[in-house]
């Protein structure tokens, strides 16, 4: 039985190079699996996908060896066991705002008599040959901080036994915690969203927990890691597509500028 090569990194003391598919296309998810990452989450909150194109996502990522993941839309043990059954190894809950519903989360990830997960790894079961209720050891469970409310109930929160992180999305925890002051957003530079993100990994230490950034940038992410993040994911399948075509067409524009303008001189002669 396969283990979570996310827990194996930090179990090395190694951080989390994680990237995100919000693209529902199955060859996406193959090029993406490929480019080196250790683990890749599917983005059933916010992404352009349901589990029909998460399914053949995870399948067209099998051999690349990369750990799956999902974010989940919300706090429904329906389709967190359901993406657990398709063999998601980590799993992201959005808007935990409580240990209630931290505990609530975690319970939906393990079986009987750790959890309340329901047993019928459909997919799971062929992709991990010999999977069974000892991989409650191996699933990674990440809550997401992103309201006022998270942030004053984090100590709490962390403290949920079995919870493995905190997931945290500068976006929704910006609008969460300025009063619509600032707008939503990735690599937050206002000093006061760094003190938020820096108190939720310091307080994630100390709770033995691990930290996780979503960022924009590898720049961002890697001084996320000297804050202590043990886990950063960077853009994501749909802004590294527009960015690289944003480049190109800006590069092709610059250097095919000038060159327009004289043509169109030599022909008004």
């Amino acid at each position: 039985m396969a283990g979570n090569k996310v827990k194996q990194l930090w179990t090395e003391g190694r951080p989390v190079l994680n990237g995100w598919l919000s693209i529902g296309n199955s060859f996406t998810a193959e090029i993406m699996a490929a480019q080196g990452y250790d683990a890749i989450s599917v983005d059933v909150q916010h992404g352009a996908l349901d589990y029909t194109s998460l399914l053949p996502a995870f399948q067209a990522m099998r051999a690349s060896g990369v750990a799956l993941g999902a974010r989940v839309p919300w706090l429904d043990p329906a389709i967190i066991m359901k993406v657990l059954d398709a063999g998601a190894l980590n799993v992201i809950c959005p808007m935990i705002n409580t240990a209630a519903q931290a505990a609530e989360f975690v319970s939906y990830l393990r079986y009987p008599p750790a959890g309340q997960r329901s047993f019928g790894p459909t997919r799971a079961g062929f992709a991990m040959p010999g999977y069974s209720t000892a991989m409650d050891d191996e699933i990674v469970a990440l809550a997401m901080i992103e309201t006022a409310e998270g942030v004053k109930n984090l100590e709490e929160i962390v403290a949920t036994p079995g919870l493995d992180g905190i997931y945290v999305g500068p976006a929704d925890l910006t609008l969460g915690t300025q009063n619509g002051r600032l707008p939503p957003a990735f690599d937050r530079e206002e000093p006061e969203m760094i003190e938020i993100i820096r108190h939720i990994a310091m307080t994630c230490e100390a709770a033995g927990v691990k930290a996780c950034l979503h960022c924009g940038t590898a720049d961002y992410a890697a001084r996320a890691i000297d804050w202590g993040y043990s886990l950063t994911t960077v853009a994501g399948d749909a802004r590294l597509l527009a960015a690289a075509a944003g480049a190109s067409v800006a590069r092709f524009r610059e250097l095919t500028n000038g060159r327009v303008q004289a043509d169109s001189l030599e022909t008004s002669y």
